[in-house]
C-alpha cells in the first residue's frame, strides 16, 4: 500500500479546470518530483492535499486513511507538512523559536498552557525546545539557534522553513520550490540536505521545482502535469527523454513556418 494514494483528483474553479483527473502514488521513503509549464495546476493539487483547498472530485488516501477535505491542521497532525515557496517564518523571532513554535502544533501546548500550567507544561516545554535544537543540528543550523530569522541569508532561511516543518514530526513532506532564488552553492547544499534527511530519518517527499536539474538529480520518479492533467511519470530518464514532456515545455515547431 502506498503511503499517498491519489486519485480522479479534479478541482474546478468556475468553469476553469485546474486540475483534471489526476491519479498518482508515493510510496514511503520516496522522493516524487511534480512538474509542469507554468500554470500548470502544481500548486492546486499542493493544496488540496494539505487541505486548504477542497477537490471538486476524486480522493487522497494517506496511510489508507481518506483525508480528502480535511481542515489543514488535521492533516498536518496526520503527518503531512508542507514547506511554501516563500519563506514563511516569524521574522522577529529566533532561529530556535521558530522551530519551537512549529512544534507546538504536535505537542498540543500553546502558551497559555506554558505560562499557567504548572510544572508538567514546563517540563514539556523544555523537551520541545531540546527537539528543536536536534532539529537546527539536523539542518545546520545549531551556531544560529539565537539569530533572528530575518538575518538570515535567504538560502539558510529555506533551511529554516525546512526545519520548522520538520518541528511537527511529519511522515510526509511537500516541498514547493525549494531551491527558488538561490544560488549555486545554495541549490547544491540544499539538495545535499534533503537526501539527508530522507537516509536519517526515512522521511517521504514531493518536490515541485522549476529547476530541472535540481529535480532529475534528487526524485526518485517524476509526475508531470500539463494544463491540469498528468501526461507522464516515470523515472527522471524517462521523463527527461519524453516526447510530450518535451512539448509541453518547448512546444512543436510549426513546420510552415
Amino acid at each position: 500500500m502506498a503511503l499517498l494514494e491519489v486519485r480522479g483528483l479534479t478541482k474546478i474553479f468556475g468553469g476553469l479546470t485546474a486540475v483534471g483527473d489526476l491519479s498518482f502514488d508515493v510510496n514511503e521513503g520516496e522522493i516524487v518530483g511534480i512538474i509542469g509549464p507554468n500554470g500548470a495546476g502544481k500548486s492546486t493539487v499542493f493544496n488540496m492535499v494539505c487541505g486548504t483547498l477542497k477537490p471538486t472530485a476524486g480522493t487522497i488516501k494517506f496511510r489508507g486513511k481518506n483525508i480528502t477535505g480535511l481542515a489543514p491542521h488535521k492533516i498536518a497532525k496526520k503527518g503531512i507538512a508542507r514547506v511554501f515557496q516563500g519563506n514563511v517564518l516569524f521574522p522577529a523571532s529566533t532561529v530556535l523559536d521558530n522551530v519551537v513554535m512549529g512544534a507546538h502544533l504536535h505537542t498540543q501546548l500553546d502558551l497559555f498552557g506554558f505560562l499557567f500550567g504548572g510544572r508538567r507544561a514546563r517540563r514539556k516545554e523544555e523537551a520541545v525546545r531540546a527537539r528543536a535544537m536536534e532539529i537546527l543540528e539536523l539542518v545546520g543550523l545549531a551556531d544560529d539557534a539565537d539569530t533572528l530569522a530575518s538575518d538570515l541569508p535567504h538560502g539558510n532561511q529555506r533551511h529554516l522553513c525546512l526545519a520548522v516543518a520538520l518541528a511537527v514530526e511529519p511522515k510526509l513532506l511537500l516541498l514547493d520550490e525549494p531551491v527558488t532564488g538561490m544560488n549555486a552553492e545554495e541549490v547544491s547544499e540544499m539538495l545535499d540536505l534533503i537526501r539527508m534527511l530522507r537516509e536519517k530519518t526515512g522521511l517521504t517527499l514531493i518536490v515541485i521545482e522549476h529547476n530541472m536539474k535540481a529535480v532529475m538529480g534528487l526524485c526518485d520518479r517524476i509526475v508531470v502535469i500539463s494544463y491540469g492533467v498528468k501526461i507522464a511519470e516515470g523515472l527522471p530518464q524517462e521523463i527527461a527523454n519524453n516526447p510530450a514532456v518535451i512539448e509541453a515545455y518547448l512546444g512543436v515547431e510549426d513546420d510552415a513556418a
